[in-house]
């Protein structure tokens, strides 16, 4: 052999070697990623974090939690042109390939080395298959080792499942911009729309958002997107999945793109949307809350919560009005520009239509104001320059405010309140019969006092609105759920109610004249007075409700005894461990108006429990039933229906009150605000029930009421407890509110008188003296009384109980062994208690 030869045969055994010992090298490498892999097996169970969506009563979205807003939906769910865009935009080869496209690739190599050449960016060649491995199993480190280890885990995933089934992973999972997790999410927040009601070029959209959804911003890089989704829609014909003509039409139509917000949907909404947070957070946990994909069914009704939120801010400035004018908010320096300075301002989104303005001119008559750029939906400031007028006639409520309540001279100039460079709030006046063309701009002033207001079904618990302040921006604490305040004279009906159960009858004489009891050995006396600051004698128990008498109802607390009222407390949910003392009879404890809401639903419905629920359903992201507030059996719910009689539901409900009292309560309630102080809430013109309730120095305002099927509940006042002012009860703070709200909500309804429960006996009596009514009665009225009981109506003459400094006298054993006994006094006919 010669010299030539044997070096051919060296080096053709030393090549073979090499290519052998390379490729056990590289086969031993392949084995060691391979027994590294994380198991695709696992992929099976994948659960990803799917965000909680809570419903309105009514089914609308109110609010999204999530740290990804995703929601998962199969693929046999997905339609057929979303997945079309996607295969077309990523990986048309999906369907045939064995998880890495070698054609692909090869197309990948040779673009790129012509990208080299004309500076353009690298493209890729991952497959979906891929990229679900990259997402779920790997990193996103760039290294060699990471690309051979997906391209392995691709071709296991291949084997472990079907295309269907990885196609449905990857489109559930990729990230799609604004907060999107997967189609189904980016749809909805980015059209307003469920999946299968995309158009073609909506769905060519999503499927450019990938590779780099901030790229193609819909407002930030509009022409970029338009240009990107027309690629796509081409890409969608030439692989056949759309005709020639549907791609150009859909390439002529415009990037319509509407942005979601995040969070809370309906500004209305806010304060009890955060409640139900917070009952969910404390039930399942943040993880649950945020990555469980639960679905909360809510009580909220959401056009109750539009009344109830606009009334309650009507009425809080009407308040704030009557104090008068604080001044600007701020003022601008000469010079400033004042567009860019309005735009630095914070402004409560909440408080919309109203805007932030400058004042850049004033006469006599009218002052022109520049308004705050209007805000777009992605975050831009538009570039128009906006402008309005406010007349002489939207300042003359502006006067002064001063010291102690009291108000500046009368407003005759806009000059008086404004001058150039203020910086006010305003809000549009709209044009008659116009909803959109605005005639002009009202002041504003954010109000200084806050309150809340409840809506709630007293049959079912079911709170249907909640109103926790004037502005969830400007403060989050819910004061329906949150400040414990003084009812005041809110409290007085159950005092009553205790009466009632004791033998009182609503046409008992209760004495109103001076009280003085002794508080305590050291302690000054106790004088409590009525609001009036007068006595009118003996008078009937519905008399002293409906004009809510101070004296006449510490009389009637001491007479059926503390303890026995704070039993009451107890049993209505309004305070758990009231103090036995006569104070309290007034309302001087504290409680919430969620609370006090509740115990007036009790009396609304029959004097049985009621649990106030913001929730009525929880379902998990299966869809099964996780909770329900309505948990009583259905014995026969789930059978086939075969004309049988529907299934009838038990109720398990506890009696905290007997029916008798509760209708004789509500009897003397609809009285308040027929005769007494309630009297601004008639004008609803239907059957209604409510106490006003004023604390000691008019620091809270109130008023509790409720039709047959509706409790409202009102509370104003200071968040630090301030008196509110000269004759700022609540019948003139609180009770126009509620009767904005009752007349919005039930005021076209048919009239529906409260349910007369048996064992009441409706009689006709003098409504001054509570005596039977005769021929020469000038005002009659119908009085309840439980059976058996009319007859101490017409008694001419009965044992009677007064008070003399302090100490309780009672003569009448009807009452039982809760009575307070003391010295004996006997005195007049018709029953003195």
């Amino acid at each position: 052999m010669s010299l030539k030869l044997k070096i051919l045969s060296i080096a053709a055994a030393v090549f073979l070697v090499a290519i052998l010992g390379a490729g056990l090298a590289g086969g031993l490498y392949l084995w060691h990623l391979n027994q590294d892999l994380p198991d695709a097996s696992k992929l099976a169970n994948y659960e990803p974090p799917v965000m909680t969506r809570v419903h309105a009563g009514d089914g609308k979205i109110i609010a999204e939690y999530a740290t990804e807003r995703r929601l998962y939906v199969p693929i046999d769910v997905i339609p057929k042109p979303v997945i079309q865009a996607f295969l077309a935009a990523e990986d048309k080869n999906f369907y045939s390939h064995g998880g890495v496209d070698a054609v692909g690739i090869m197309r990948a190599v040779f673009d790129n080395i012509v990208n080299v050449f004309r500076d353009r960016r690298m493209v890729g060649a991952s497959t979906i298959t891929q990229q679900v491995a990259k997402n779920f199993l790997l990193s996103n480190d760039r290294t060699f080792e990471r690309k051979l280890r997906e391209v392995l885990v691709s071709m296991r995933l291949e084997q472990a499942y079907t295309k269907d089934k990885i196609l449905e992973l990857y489109l559930n999972e990729i990230y799609l911009g604004v907060g999107s997790y997967g189609v189904a999410a980016a749809a909805l927040n980015y059209f307003g729309k469920p999946l299968d009601e995309l158009t073609i070029a909506q769905a060519a959209y999503l499927a450019t958002l990938p590779k780099a959804p901030n790229n193609y911003h819909p407002f930030r890089f509009h022409d970029r997107a338009v240009a990107r989704r027309n690629w796509v829609i081409g890409r969608m014909a030439e692989d056949g999945f759309i005709t020639e003509e549907q791609a150009a039409e859909a390439q002529q139509t415009d990037l319509d793109v509407t942005l979601r917000p995040v969070g809370v949907q309906i500004a209305d909404a806010q304060y009890f949307v955060e409640q139900v947070r917070r009952e969910l957070y404390n039930q399942y946990g943040e993880k649950k809350l945020y990555e469980g994909g639960l679905s909360v069914r809510t009580t909220i009704d959401t056009k109750l919560q539009a009344i109830a939120t606009s009334a309650m801010r009507k009425g809080l400035i009407e308040y704030d009005r009557r104090q008068g004018w604080r001044g600007a908010t701020s003022k601008l320096e000469p010079g400033v520009t004042w567009t860019d300075a309005l735009k630095n301002m914070a402004f409560p989104g909440d408080l919309t239509p109203w805007t932030l303005a400058v004042v850049l001119k004033v006469d006599a008559n009218s002052a022109t104001i520049g308004l705050r750029p209007e805000e777009m939906e992605d975050g831009q400031f538009s570039k128009e320059v906006r402008k309005g007028t406010i007349p002489l006639s939207e300042v003359k409520w502006a006067r002064p405010s001063l010291p102690k309540g009291y108000l500046g001279p009368e407003v005759k100039s806009v000059g008086d309140v404004l001058s150039v460079g203020d910086v006010i709030y305003a809000e549009p006046v709209f044009k008659e019969k116009s909803k959109t063309a605005i005639d002009h701009y009202a002041l504003m002033q954010v109000p200084l006092v806050n309150g809340s207001v409840i809506a709630m079904d007293p049959h079912t618990g079911r709170v249907l609105a909640m109103q926790g302040g004037f502005s969830y921006s400007l403060s989050e604490f819910n004061r329906a759920t949150q400040a414990l305040r003084q009812p005041g004279s809110a409290f007085k009906p159950f005092v009553y109610a205790a009466a009632l159960d004791s033998g009182f009858t609503p046409s008992s004489l209760v004495l109103d004249a001076p009280f003085v009891s002794e508080q305590g050995p050291g302690l000054a006396l106790w004088k409590p007075e009525n609001y009036e600051h007068d006595f009118h004698g003996p008078s009937t128990l519905r008399y002293g409700l409906e004009h809510s008498r101070n004296v006449m109802t510490v009389r009637l607390a001491q007479a059926v005894g503390m303890d026995k009222v704070a039993l009451y407390a107890k049993r209505f949910g309004i305070m758990d461990n009231m103090m036995p003392v006569l104070s309290m009879s007034l309302g001087a404890g504290e409680t919430t108006l969620m609370k006090l809401a509740a115990a007036y639903a009790i009396l609304d419905n029959g004097g049985k429990e009621v649990k106030p629920t913001l929730i009525d359903r929880i379902q998990d992201r299966w869809g099964r039933t996780i909770y329900r507030h309505d948990d009583r059996p259905c014995n026969g719910c789930n059978d086939p229906w075969e004309g049988q009689s529907p299934p009838e539901l038990p109720d398990d409900r506890e009696q905290i009150e007997n029916p008798q009292t509760a209708y004789q309560v509500t009897s003397l309630l609809e009285g308040v605000i027929q005769r007494g102080t309630g009297s601004a809430a008639r004008r609803v013109g239907v059957p209604l029930a409510g106490k006003t309730g004023t604390s000691s120095e008019a620091r809270d305002a109130w008023f509790m009421g409720y039709s047959p099927n509706l409790v409202i509940g009102v509370f104003v006042g200071y968040d630090e407890p301030t008196p509110l002012g000269r004759a700022e009860t609540g019948g003139r703070t609180a009770a126009p509110i509620f009767a904005d709200i009752m007349q919005q909500a039930i005021g076209d309804k048919p009239a529906i008188p409260f349910r007369v429960p048996s064992g009441i006996s409706l009689v006709r009596v003098d409504a001054a003296t509570g005596q039977p009514a005769g021929p020469g009665t000038q005002k009659v009225i119908l009085e309840a009384f439980k059976t058996g009981t009319e007859l101490q109506a017409s008694a001419s003459s009965q044992r009677t109980l007064g008070v003399v400094g302090g100490s309780s006298v009672s003569t009448d054993a009807g009452f039982g062994s809760d009575d307070t006994a003391g010295d004996g006094l006997t005195t007049g006919t018709g029953g003195l208690y």
